[in-house]
């Protein structure tokens, strides 16, 4: 089993590029659980929107950072539709929201099948300002695209921190994740507040979708995979919890990476063996709260 520093290295950068684009997935949707009470099971769809968008205006305009702009409306546009035109319509009532966010996410994928067909695609390369090239340091040599998929992930991790513990938007959607009825009795319009972080974290997964279509393959199943993953990190982590969601991403992250390199034919067993012990250890996350 090869042990050298190098290879140590590069495992632990893959496994922090995979969480990084995880975290970006796995924080909308526990944003969304953690105010709305909802298990948006079309946050995966709305990544494979996201992806595709961003894949098509790059193969259009050329503008690495036209895509990703796109992907990131259209992950947005998509979830200001499923929130205001139909969640609304059976909000609090739990088994109609799961199956709603379930039907989006089967027409989301066949939509995609129709459109752009099955054969996986990924993000053109060489588009303008699109990172590329390799970062060689003596024998060591990282591709830059998922250094920088790392960078862009930290940076909105911390905003996302801010923006929670600095700022009064912050203050009022953890008022209506602590009491959404006393909210709502001080004035607060909670429904626009549900609306806003609805759109915010499919914001995010479009964003996800944009950048991720250049580090995995695309195709029509791929939302449904990495919704997989990323519930695993929210539970792993605890729903609701962001700090939790990024600390999930980076176990999963690296301890995927080095099971695909180890034990390949193992890996999905490595990777749902720790959730599994979680749930029966502290099935509300290693920094979730007792409900």
């Amino acid at each position: 089993m090869e042990m050298d520093p190098v290879f140590l290295t590069q495992q632990v950068l893959n496994g922090l590029s995979f969480g990084a684009l995880l975290f970006l997935v796995a924080s909308g949707f526990t944003l969304v659980f953690g105010l709305m009470r909802i298990s948006n099971l079309a946050h995966g769809g709305i990544y494979l929107v996201g992806a595709y968008v961003a894949v098509s205006a790059v193969a259009a305009t050329g503008n690495f950072w036209l895509g990703v702009l796109s992907g990131a409306v259209a992950g947005a546009g998509v979830g200001l539709v499923v929130e205001r035109g139909l969640l609304r319509r059976v909000r609090n009532q739990e088994m109609p929201e799961v199956l709603v966010t379930v039907g989006i996410s089967f027409i989301i994928a066949d939509l995609v099948l129709a459109f752009f067909g099955g054969d996986p695609k990924s993000l053109p390369s060489g588009g303008t300002g699109a990172p590329s090239g390799v970062l060689t340091i003596g024998e060591f040599g990282y591709p830059y695209y998922r250094l920088f998929i790392i960078g862009v992930t930290v940076l909105i991790g911390l905003a996302l921190f801010l923006l929670q513990k600095r700022t009064r938007i912050g203050a009022i959607v953890r008022a209506g994740v602590d009491n959404r009825e006393m909210a709502a009795a001080i004035g607060i319009n909670i429904d626009a507040v549900f609306t806003g972080v609805f759109v915010f974290g499919a914001l995010l997964a479009g964003v996800a979708g944009a950048i991720g279509s250049g580090l995995l393959s695309l195709t029509p199943s791929s939302g449904t995979e990495i919704l997989l993953f990323a519930m695993v990190v929210v539970i792993v982590g605890g729903l609701g919890n962001i700090a939790g969601a990024a600390i999930g991403s980076v176990l999963i992250g690296i301890i995927d990476a080095f099971a695909k390199a180890w034990v390949p034919e193992f890996s999905y067993f490595t990777i749902f063996a720790p959730m599994a012990l979680v749930l029966v250890f502290r099935p509300y996350g290693l920094l979730g709260r007792r409900s």
